[in-house]
Formats: structure tokens, sequence, C-alpha cells
């Protein structure tokens, strides 16, 4: 059997990053394969010929850490090669370089989507490679983790899996979300000459609903305001951070948490989505500056307490909102909200309060940072209906 190591080959410039690579051994003959990935010294184990496990609050910890995941999954593959190749007779190191790039459709489903994951991960993509994640895992709970080959994807396995999503009570947009990552994948698959188009996806949902979305009227979001919340600290926060949003247009929590102090320059809040990419530019208002003066920014520099320490990012971030929309629930109950108040409100509120007072359409879209007007119709349209009949009231009020 072929010999497969990871090796850590160090920069030849002090102070730079070195690679990683695997090394291929088969009769004497050693190869090399490249792993794309790059590591300080001190970020490697030699003992354990991975990179190391770095302690909380070591700068690039996370970053290291899914590296780490990755090349596990990638020496997984190549170990599938070599066993493979073992089982059907003689084969060179060559063979098992080939055979690892071209990862032949005799491969397991969850094997190529986990290269997939790591090529996202490669790429920075870390909130993708996350969703690509959770979709496997959603797959192979279904399969009993009882892999499969890309051959065998097929409609009637796909329509199975389907029917399992719904007697586990999943929604139909979440259903729909799982299935079109799986689809994705698969599509990889046979864009690369793996397997053959079997079209296993076209008896499956892959559609987005419309879904109902919910606005707080002006009133509430003002009694939201007005409500004394000094005897809790977290109903307090929760609804502070609904208000910053509210008052930034609509920003989402996660960019508020990776706000840094220096996002505000010469009165001026800029930041980058990190959804699409697009950098907008907010006036910084004195009701900006209130909740940021009474919530002091973490010691990493964030101008809201939302991520804290420089490491495990993703997963504080994940926590406060979960804590924040609970708590939000609460909020809302006090001011008579029954509906399941969110941060997402949020930011449907100001659209709604936007358009509520005849804000243009194409300011409300450049607000949001929708990519046309067209996203921001939609949006509008979708607002719960209870918006519209108010206002109609109002109208038929003044009459």
């Amino acid at each position: 059997m072929a010999s497969v190591k990871v090796k850590f080959r160090p920069s030849t410039v002090e102070g730079g990053m070195g690679s990683v690579y695997f090394q291929v051994i088969q009769n004497r003959v050693v190869r090399q394969i490249g792993t794309g990935y790059r590591l300080y010294s001190n970020e490697w184990d030699d003992g354990s010929s991975m990179p190391a496990e770095l302690g909380e609050g070591e700068a690039r910890a996370d970053e290291v850490h899914g590296i780490g995941e990755d090349i596990r999954r990638e020496k997984a593959l190549l170990d599938n090669v070599v066993a493979s190749l073992d089982s059907h007779g003689p084969y060179t190191a060559d063979m098992v370089v080939h055979s690892y790039h071209r990862q032949d459709a005799s491969l397991s489903f969850s094997v190529f989507m986990n290269g997939v994951i790591a090529k996202l991960r490669k790429q920075g993509r870390m909130r993708t490679a996350e969703t690509y994640d959770s979709a496997l895992r959603s797959f192979m709970e279904f399969r009993n983790q009882v892999d499969v080959t890309l051959d065998a994807m097929n409609s009637n396995l796909i329509v199975h899996y389907e029917a399992y999503l719904k007697k586990r009570g999943l929604k139909k947009n979440t259903i729909s979300f799982y299935m079109r990552i799986l689809r994705a994948t698969y599509n990889r698959a046979v864009d690369s000459g793996l397997t053959s188009q079997a079209n296993p996806f076209d008896n499956v949902y892959t559609g987005v609903d419309k879904t109902v979305k919910h606005a707080l009227p002006f009133g509430l979001v003002k009694r939201m305001k007005d409500i004394d919340l000094t005897s809790d600290s977290s109903l307090e926060f929760a609804r502070d951070m609904f208000l910053f949003s509210f008052y930034t247009r609509g920003m989402s929590f996660l960019d508020m948490a990776y706000l840094d102090r220096d996002s505000i320059q010469n009165g001026v809040l800029s930041y980058r989505r990190r959804k699409t990419g697009q950098t907008l530019y907010i006036k910084w208002e004195p009701c900006m500056q209130d909740i940021v003066d009474k919530y002091p920014g973490a010691e990493n520099g964030r101008l809201l307490p939302i991520i804290k320490r420089s490491n495990n990012e993703r997963r504080q971030y994940e926590s406060a909102l979960h804590l924040v929309n609970h708590k939000l629930k609460e909020v809302g109950a006090m001011i008579g909200v029954t509906s399941g108040l969110t941060m997402y409100v949020a930011r449907h509120s100001w659209a709604c309060a936007a358009n509520s007072q005849d804000i243009p359409l194409g300011v409300i879209s450049e607000g949001m940072g929708h990519d046309s007007e067209n996203t921001t119709r939609l949006y509008l349209a979708s607002l719960d209906n209870s918006v519209v009949d108010t206002a109609n009231g109002m109208i038929l009020h003044k009459l």
C-alpha cells in the first residue's frame, strides 16, 4: 500500500509562510501533491504532522483550525484513492496522484462534497462552506452515515430524502435550501466529468416560496425605544441592538458584529455588506452614538460588544444572535407584538417606515443596499398585510 503523509515546508524567507503538501510514496518512488494552504512555522505541529491547535486569543486560531479540518478531509480522500487502487492490483505513485486529481466517479458523494467544502474554505468563502457542510450533515443523517457513489445519486434517492426532511418538520424553503446545495454539488461533479447527468433533483422542490415579512409600525418602534429595561441588561441589550439596526437603515446583525471603531470617519459610518460585498455609507447620528456610548466596544477593536475576542468569531456571532433574538421575543411581548420579533424585523421595519413617508423607491433601494429597485419592490410587496391595512385605516379615518 502506498504511504500518504502530510508535510510542511517552511518558508525560506524569515517570518514568511510555509506550504503544506502531501507526500505519496509507492515502491520507493516519491511524489508530492500541493494543498494550496500556507501556514507560519508556529502554526504547524511536527508531532502530529498537522496544523497546530492554537489557544484562545491567538491570531488566526479559527482559520488554522479550519485548515486542519480541510487537510484531514483531503487526506481521507487520498487514503480512499489508495485503498481503491490497492483493490485493483499493481499501481504507481503517479497513478495515485492522477486518481486524486481526477476524483473519478467511483468516489463517494460525501468525499467529493467535502472536497468542494475544502475549496470554498481555501477561497475564504467561510459562510458558504458552513452551509454546504450543514447540508452534507443532513444528507448523511438521512443515509444513516452510509455513503453513496456519485453514480448512485438518482431521483428515487432524492425524493426519499425530501420525504425524510418533511417528516422531520422542516419548512418548504429550508428543504429547498438543502436541495439546491446538493444539486449544485452534484452539477459540479457532472461538469468535472465524474458522472453523467441523471437529473436526480427534477422531482423535488428547489424553488423559493414567498414568505410573509413582518414589520413593526413606527409607533411600536417608538414604544420599544421608550420602554424602561434598565432592570434587565440582556433585554436592554437586545432592544438596543434592534434599534441600532433600525437607525442604520436595517443593517444586518452580522454586519453590526464586524463593525470596527474606525468604521466611523468624519461623521460617516461606512461598512461593506458581507452578503453582497457592497459598501454603504450612513450619516452618523446622535442616536447611534448613544448606543455605542452605552456599550463600550471589545478589546479587539469592534464597535459593538457582539464579537469580543479574536478567536471563534463565528461562534460568538451565532451565540449572540441566538440570545438577542430570544430576548427580543420577550421585548415584543411587552409592547404587544404577538408574532416572533427578531433582528431581521428591524430591516423590514425601516423599509416600511421609509415607504410610508413617501421616500422614492430608488432611495430606499440604495439605502438598503439592494442591487436593484425590483428587489426592493418585491421586498416591500412581501410585507405583512397588516401594514397595508393600518395605512388604509389611517386614510379612511381622515375622510
